[in-house]
């Protein structure tokens, strides 16, 4: 069974940065898609970025150019680098990983983001 632990959320004013960062522990063989998704009040779970054991990554358009999506595989862990924060931001970040030739999906507590403006 996989942990992910998420830390770095918090309030910050508009134009202001966080960094979150998840890492996995446990029963990890090998740990592929690594991710970040968001939801806000009365939303549904959306995607913000993921990241390949490659380093390939993909963005949601509200949030390209903003933010910036890395990972350490050595310490299987995922960050999430957040600029030019805004209030429509504002919102619970979950980590999400793909774990084991199978690819089961692991999700971490949920971080708070909230922007003010």
């Amino acid at each position: 069974q996989v942990q992910l632990v998420e830390s770095g959320g918090g309030l910050v004013q508009a134009g202001g940065s966080l960094r979150l960062s998840c890492a996995a522990s446990g029963g990890i063989l090998s740990i592929n898609m690594m991710g970040w998704y968001r939801q806000a009040p009365g939303n549904q779970r959306d995607l913000v970025a993921t990241i390949t054991t490659a380093g390939s990554t993909n963005y949601a358009g509200s949030v390209k150019g903003r933010f910036t999506i890395s990972r350490d595989n050595a310490k299987n862990t995922v960050y999430l680098q957040m600029n030019s924060l805004k209030p429509e931001d504002t919102a619970v970040y979950y980590c999400n990983v793909q774990e084991g030739p199978w690819r089961k999906n692991y999700w971490g507590q949920g971080t708070q983001v909230t922007v003010s403006s």
